[in-house]
């Protein structure tokens, strides 16, 4: 078994490059190729051929991180089409998203700081819906409009939502200690 390592992990996948990904084929490829590169499968072979079904493995399992997590995806995505998300650098955001943002933290925050675990489990609802949106628009983004510059800020906010999920996350387990 060979794998190119050089090949994206859309084709290394099987998968058609694009951000609406089926997830049961992706974990079907993925224990397909587990099962052919999985390095107890070359132990009894030269040190050579150990590291190379280690870098195979490797691969496979950084391809399908990637491919399972649709912020990852997208920012892979545009990778691929050569966009420059400017992740660290451009912070630029529009006042509304600000604003929406601002006041989804304020509501974290209230409701932490009052021991409200129901009001936490609602904004946690909430904000996964408001996930789900921005991540379709994003998926009409990339796979239907090839527009490159609106994904990259809809992958910026994507981010900021990611990280008020996690804040909503470990506020709850906080409350549940």
């Amino acid at each position: 078994m060979s794998i190119d390592l050089t090949q994206d992990y859309f084709t290394l996948f099987g998968l058609p490059r694009q951000f609406a990904v089926d997830e049961s084929a992706l974990e079907a490829a993925w224990h397909e190729l587990q099962s052919q590169v999985h390095p107890d499968r070359y132990a009894h072979l030269a040190d050579v051929d150990k590291r190379l079904s280690m870098q195979w493995a490797t691969r496979v399992n950084e391809g399908f991180r990637t491919l399972k997590k649709p912020l990852e995806r997208a920012q892979y995505l545009l990778e691929l089409a050569g966009v420059d998300t400017a992740l660290e650098t451009n912070t630029v955001m529009s006042p509304e998203f600000l604003m929406e943002q601002m006041e989804w933290r304020e509501a974290v925050e209230e409701a932490r700081e009052a021991g409200e675990v129901e009001e936490l489990e609602q904004l946690h609802h909430r904000l996964q819906i408001h996930a789900r949106e921005v991540r379709n628009g994003l998926a009409q983004q990339l796979d239907e409009m090839h527009d490159y510059t609106a994904a990259a800020d809809t992958v910026r906010r994507l981010m900021f939502i990611d990280k008020l999920q996690h804040e909503i996350d470990e506020a709850l387990l906080a409350l549940e200690e």
